[in-house]
């Protein structure tokens, strides 16, 4: 698999889904001349092929100056996307939309619906990631530092069967999840991407900001709220010189088949950011439930 949106070879942050017999990929890409970040929509039969079929309908005030970086969820048989406003700097949070045919969403009128307190960052949030664990939607988000330097990872928890509104969230904690620690992660961690398998939870997550070059690494946690890196070194590394990914391999999304196999969806540039592609891996789980990409 290699996609890339054919109106402007800029696809991004990848969001798969199974829903009403296709797999439908949300992601974020530009709209006109690169300057209005969105959200498009492709489906395919085999996650390989990948047609695109629409872009998310911007419709309320929060969303004037973009939206992108989606997280996306079937629930009660309807799809959920959580994505995050654009282009607003600190301002930035988490808006949710839920759709009954994958294409045309309705807004939760509460948008945005979701940003962390500011007492430990700088109040923003993006990259949203949901996932269904210990009978909680957790919600996963990157933010900053009050320096708006370092890009960390925070959380939050809600009722699944509640409407996400604002007042259905409660944080994780006052403080990051995950923050940059080792060499190759540099000053950001960001883009997580949540399985659970075995009973843990596994948080994949892009380390290093874009193309300096992002990295993919991967922690667990038995209770989604306190994790700890399954390794110290990337999980994924870019591609050789001259390869599609060959200035990163980032910001990753997790998706298990209806056959059980796990798919590890990401992005990646050839030339510094000027042109992003997805492309995929298999990934599967050893006798100690470390992650591993099949080969």
């Amino acid at each position: 698999m290699l996609f890339t949106d054919p109106r402007n070879h800029h696809a991004k942050d990848p969001a798969v889904v199974r829903f009403h017999g296709h797999d439908y990929m949300y992601y974020s890409t530009w709209e006109g001349e690169l300057t209005h970040l969105s959200i498009g929509i492709a489906r395919s039969d085999d996650l390989t092929h990948w047609e695109v079929i629409g872009d998310f309908a911007e419709t309320q005030p929060c969303e004037r100056n973009g939206v992108g970086a989606p997280g996306a969820i079937v629930l009660d048989g309807r799809v959920h996307l959580f994505y995050q406003t654009y282009g607003n700097g600190q301002m930035d949070a988490i808006c949710h939309a839920v759709s009954d045919d994958g294409i045309h969403f309705v807004k939760n009128p509460d948008n945005p619906i979701y940003r962390p307190t500011a007492d430990w960052c700088c109040g923003r949030a993006i990259d949203a990631e949901v996932c269904l664990f210990n009978g909680k939607l957790f919600l996963y988000i990157a933010t900053r530092d009050h320096a708006y330097k370092i890009q960390k990872i925070g959380g939050a928890w809600a009722d699944p069967a509640s409407d996400f509104g604002r007042d259905a969230w409660t944080q994780i904690a006052a403080g990051s999840l995950l923050t940059p620690e080792l060499t190759w992660e540099q000053e950001c961690i960001e883009g997580p991407a949540a399985i659970v398998n075995d009973g843990q939870m596994f948080l994949f997550y892009a380390g290093a900001y874009n193309c300096k070059p992002q990295q993919i690494g991967v922690a667990v946690s038995d209770d989604g709220c306190f994790f700890r890196r399954v390794f110290t070194e990337p999980f994924l590394t870019p591609g050789a010189p001259g390869a599609w990914n060959s200035c990163e391999s980032g910001h990753p999304c997790t998706f298990r088949d209806d056959d059980g196999q796990v798919y590890l969806f990401y992005q990646g540039s050839p030339d510094m950011g000027e042109t992003w592609y997805l492309s995929k891996v298999k990934i599967a789980f050893d006798a100690q439930n470390r992650p591993y990409v099949e080969a």
